[in-house]
């Protein structure tokens, strides 16, 4: 499986989504719907990103009972997407109920791959917030491999950590990972964060950006760059 650039589409609603994916007229970037767009406009602007020929990760990031996850990838099963997530920190059992309910009768089924800890969270405000004292590469390792033992695809995390995931899991354990900047970009709200180029020699499988593309003056020649720094 190939490298990838997904574009978080952290947009309001339907209009602004669509009024942004027209911008690009020669390529169909993967896409990802994230809670905001999906509470806002529900299944149908899935339904319709998909219609328009875009690969798109659905991140809602579940985390509840297992039979409650279970039942709900059930249903996201059904919108043909291709890649959705949820907290490792739900636990072993709660993952494998996941890939159960995700998993269609005839066997096909998203990629599905699990939230370690998010970018935004640095050490200290694990350890201040969450009481968790273990150091953060420490605790998504872990949870990395949790993942894997309940049978996923991969998890979300630090660029700065995909390398140490791979070694962990396997090269084949897919690392997808926000907190991607340009050079000399705002970091926002994320904490530990690097480049697109940075992230391609660290392992990462496939980024995800917002604002840098989305905000961008030109959002596909910022699309392009990223592509071309990320994938070559």
């Amino acid at each position: 499986m190939g490298r990838d650039v997904i574009i978080a589409c952290d947009f309001a609603g339907a209009s602004e989504t669509f009024a942004f994916l027209d911008l690009f007229r020669g390529e169909k970037p993967y896409v990802k719907i994230g809670m905001e767009l999906f509470y806002a406009e529900g299944p149908s602007i899935v339904r319709e990103i998909k219609r328009r020929g875009h690969q798109i990760f659905l991140d809602l990031k579940l985390h509840d009972i297992p039979n409650t996850v279970k039942k709900a990838m059930a249903v996201l099963s059904r919108l043909d997407v291709d890649m959705c997530n949820l907290h490792a920190g739900g636990t072993v059992p709660m993952m494998e109920a996941a890939l159960e309910g995700l998993t269609r009768p005839d066997g096909t089924r998203p990629l599905l791959i699990a939230v370690t800890q998010l970018t935004s969270t640095s050490e200290e405000r694990m350890r201040e917030d969450l009481l968790i004292d273990a150091p953060i590469d420490r605790v998504v390792m872990h949870y990395a491999e949790n993942a894997k033992r309940a049978g996923l695809d991969g998890v979300v995390c630090s660029p700065l950590e995909a390398g140490k995931v791979h070694e962990v899991c396997g090269r084949s354990f897919l690392t997808v990972t926000p907190g991607v900047r340009f050079a000399g970009g705002d970091a926002g709200d994320q904490s530990r964060i690097t480049t697109p180029a940075g992230a391609k020699a660290l392992g990462s499988d496939y980024i995800v950006v917002g604002r840098p593309i989305t905000a961008a003056p030109d959002p596909v020649a910022a699309y392009r760059t990223c592509v071309e720094e990320f994938v070559g």
